[in-house]
């Protein structure tokens, strides 16, 4: 939180609880590529190991979409 303040750069905390799905995750990683903005999970080992799974693949095609500097993201069948 800290170095998003540091570099101007707009951060949102999502504590995560057991009723989280993979929906919901995905749509807070919608969220946050769409606007650009940092996000600070907490409590993440609250969650199912079932949505941690699903939650690790999401978390990859946001960074391999990073990584290769990619204009734009397949996420749950939406493009970003």
């Amino acid at each position: 939180k800290d170095l998003a303040n540091a570099v101007a750069k707009a951060c949102y905390v999502i504590n995560a609880a057991p009723e989280m799905d993979y929906l919901t995750l995905g749509n807070i990683f919608k969220g946050l590529a769409a606007s650009g903005s940092w996000g600070c999970f907490d409590e993440f080992n609250r969650l199912i190991p079932e949505v941690l799974s699903v939650c690790t693949v999401q978390f990859k095609a946001v960074c391999d979409a990073l990584r290769g500097r990619s204009s734009r993201l397949i996420l749950q069948g939406d493009e970003i």
